[in-house]
């Protein structure tokens, strides 16, 4: 997939291609199903299937104050849109030079001389230009006037059951009604707030991740016997409730199939009030390991169950104990996980 920043990167004469636009945070099941059925259909069409999307997200760049926390950062929002097949993403940077814009320049500059759009695929709701002013009204004058047609696609919701893989009937009824929503990246967002990883990866179609390099901690869980991967403050990815989580580390830097490239984790996020912590922290103990050393590493964290949330213990022994506890305890998980594969 070709991956461009820039109008300069796109090579004079590209397309015919079938174009849309979004922020694709999460890159989430609706994502995907509108994503694959595009590209399928730019195939038939004998074009090519692109995806203009935008770095930050618009919403950090007009109410940052107000904007919520992103599900994935770029590196994973691009891998992910790769895996549906498309042929190239535009991201753009976002700013407010580059929201002044009127909804022609947009199209015309972009979607038009760049791109050759010969189909734009757009939500019902979909905004562009200064001010939001573009509509899809808009859009479809525009694709009359510059030789593209409009498709409209509908809010994507999960058939009945969609995602539900537990098979007991509880679990059903658990999962009934939210079922009933649309796929959204704000349904993940309430999902992680609550702990709730394992619903929000049936959002999502894959366990959610968190992405950081490796820092140095305080070396307290290595005294403990459980040393731990810090992740730095700048790591990508929504991070949910505090909680210790079954999960995952990958290595990013090795490739796919290396030896240690996945490995099982405990993940705990929060203070460390056992120890009067003030700073929230997310850092992961890879089972069983204590010759590895990832300082300076990009790792990804894939979270597959909250196990219990953070708790204050009245000392070290009491600690260690729920430590061993919680190890125990992301064991039975990850086999059930494997067994489910």
């Amino acid at each position: 997939m070709h991956r461009w920043t820039d109008l300069a990167e796109v090579p004079d004469g590209f397309g015919p291609s079938v174009v849309t636009i979004g922020n694709f945070d999460g890159v989430h099941r609706g994502h995907v199903g509108v994503l694959t059925r595009m590209v399928a259909d730019a195939r038939a069409a004998g074009a090519q299937a692109v995806a203009v999307t935008f770095s930050p997200h618009p919403q950090q760049v007009h109410r940052p104050d107000e904007a919520p926390p992103l599900l994935t950062g770029d590196t994973d929002r691009l891998e992910l849109l790769a895996e549906t097949g498309l042929d190239a993403v535009l991201m753009l940077e976002y700013t407010l030079d580059f929201a002044r814009q009127t909804p022609e320049q947009f199209v015309e500059r972009y979607l038009v001389r760049a791109l050759g759009a010969r189909t734009v695929v757009v939500g019902r709701d979909v905004r562009f230009g200064w001010g939001n002013e573009g509509d899809l009204s808009t859009m479809v004058a525009l694709g009359e006037r510059h030789g593209f047609t409009v498709e409209v696609i509908e809010d994507v919701a999960p058939e009945d059951g969609a995602g539900d893989g537990a098979g007991e009937e509880s679990e059903q009824r658990r999962l009934e009604e939210p079922l009933r929503r649309r796929w959204s990246s704000t349904w993940v967002r309430e999902l992680l707030e609550a702990g709730d990883v394992r619903q929000a990866a049936r959002v999502l179609g894959r366990p959610h991740r968190i992405r950081g390099v490796v820092v140095h901690g305080d070396a307290r869980g290595r005294e403990l016997g459980f040393p731990t991967a810090n992740l730095s403050p700048e790591a990508t990815g929504m991070v949910p409730a505090d909680g210790v989580y079954a999960g995952w580390l990958r290595r990013a830097t090795l490739p796919a199939g290396a030896p240690d490239k996945v490995l099982p984790a405990a993940v705990s996020i929060g203070t460390n009030p056992t120890f009067e912590g003030l700073a929230r922290r997310v850092e992961a103990y890879v089972l069983d390991r204590t010759d590895l050393d990832l300082y300076g590493e990009e790792v990804v964290l894939e979270l597959v169950e909250r196990l219990r949330p953070t708790l204050r213990f009245d000392g070290i022994e009491e600690l260690v104990a729920h430590m061993h506890e919680d190890v125990a305890r992301v064991r039975e998980v990850l086999a059930g996980v494997a067994d489910e594969d």
